[in-house]
């Protein structure tokens, strides 16, 4: 493990943006992590978070997964996922919503859910289980442009979204880790099952073995790209990896974007960690 990381440090210290990361090698329990609590634009990483606020509201009674959630217009005036595009006060269930919000990152049902639930809420839950870094601020995010401090932005740490990743597979076997969640063994498992369907697998899966199962959520927003998540061996998890980039530039003196070198550094970071710990 100190070998992958001094490795992993070298590969990031090559690269002309700030990189922060937390990996746990699920088998050993050892983790270790670059700029752990260094506190970053979340983007759309930050939708874990509401999913399992959503489903500790579910486990508390206050919302049914098979409620009607209607597509209103309001929530429409965004870039991300596939309802933006559809006909207004047409409704899905809220656990359909929650698959769209994640596998797609859906920004109409992010906003939708995160009113149902209350950003208070959202933060609550972060707070009670340790996630000292990271703050919810708006439903769907309306900060512009590249410049903004982090405080005006919905922000996380690569050490928190990995602890928030590491209770929710704790969850799905222990009572009392789903509890810290306020949920049931049951609704964890139904969270990390909807992180696992994740169709943008661009970034942690793309360079491991075809049908590496991968319980993770991207986030990208105007200077950074991100991808947390845990990585499996066949059914067994493997490791839990979160990596942040910020202050990604628009254009690499070759000409390549920002956001694509950014890409391929989570790839290979991701296959790093793979070739060292799987068996």
């Amino acid at each position: 493990m100190d070998d992958l990381v001094r490795r992993l440090n070298a590969f990031c210290d090559d690269h002309p943006w700030q990189t922060s990361f937390y990996l746990k090698n699920l088998r050993t329990g050892e983790a270790a992590n670059r700029l752990g609590d260094a506190i970053v634009p979340s983007a759309s990483t930050r939708k874990i978070a509401i999913m399992m606020a959503a489903l500790k509201a579910v486990h508390e009674g206050r919302f049914r997964l098979d409620q009607p959630i209607t597509i209103q217009a309001k929530y429409q005036d965004n870039n991300s996922g596939v309802c933006q595009h559809l006909t207004p006060g047409g409704t899905i269930n809220l656990r359909d919503a929650l698959v769209l919000m994640i596998i797609v990152s859906d920004n109409t049902c992010t906003g939708t859910i995160a009113d149902m639930v209350g950003l208070d809420a959202v933060n609550a839950l972060c707070r009670s289980i340790g996630m000292k870094g990271t703050t919810h601020r708006q439903g769907i995010p309306r900060v512009g442009g590249r410049d903004h401090p982090v405080e005006a932005s919905n922000a996380t740490t690569a050490n928190d979204v990995g602890l928030l990743l590491d209770l929710i597979l704790q969850g799905t076997r222990d009572a009392a880790a789903a509890a810290r969640l306020g949920c049931s063994t049951e609704l964890c498992q139904l969270g990390l099952d909807i992180l696992s369907w994740q169709k943008l697998r661009n970034r942690l899966p793309a360079l491991l073995p075809e049908g590496t199962k991968v319980a993770h959520k991207t986030g990208t927003g105007a200077r950074n790209n991100n991808d947390a998540g845990i990585v499996f061996q066949g059914d067994e998890p493997l490791f839990i990896l979160t990596i942040y980039t910020e202050n990604l530039p628009q254009h690499m003196p070759d000409g390549i974007p920002g956001f694509a070198a950014a890409t391929y550094q989570i790839n290979r970071m991701a296959r790093m960690c793979w070739d060292a710990l799987a068996q």
